[in-house]
């Protein structure tokens, strides 16, 4: 087998591979072919059938945590928390959860007013929770059943 040499100009040096870069490129692939399998695995999120919410009543003090199933409205105090999606990672995976949600207000005139619409992440609670004069909410989980019956 021939190989062709090169000569580069700025080096004058041959350009054909080494043993040694050849032991490295050969380790590369090898590293690549190992790794690329598991990359989608790393992004991989389970889309769960129900929100699990904790929110606070400022006035009593009392903070009451709430199962909430996906596109359905719950009421807590004068707020309507409506989840639309909420994902979680495999127990073998680092812990990620996170949900998109609406939140609307009950006004005193009886109108409802959106006070928030955005994502919630239960591992950062104080990162996009519900801030509201009389009550906060924030995500705490994501799961697939409740003890809750889903809505008809």
């Amino acid at each position: 087998m021939m190989q062709t040499r090169q000569k580069t100009r700025a080096t004058g040096h041959e350009d054909t591979p080494s043993g040694g870069s050849r032991l490295l490129r050969a380790a590369l692939l090898a590293a690549v072919a190992v790794v690329l399998p598991f990359q989608g695995l790393a992004n991989e999120k389970i889309a769960n059938r129900v929100a699990v919410f904790s929110g606070i009543d400022k006035i009593t003090g009392r903070i009451h945590t709430f199962d909430v199933y996906i596109d359905e409205t719950v009421q807590f105090g004068a707020l309507q928390v409506t989840p639309r999606v909420c994902y979680s990672r495999p127990n073998t995976e680092a812990p990620k959860t996170t949900t998109f949600v609406e939140v609307d207000e009950i006004t005193l005139d009886s109108n409802i007013r959106r006070i928030f619409t955005g994502w919630m992440f239960a591992d950062s609670p104080g990162l996009n929770a519900v801030e509201h004069p009389v009550y906060d909410i924030w995500l705490k989980d994501c799961k697939m059943e409740s003890d809750v019956p889903p809505p008809s």
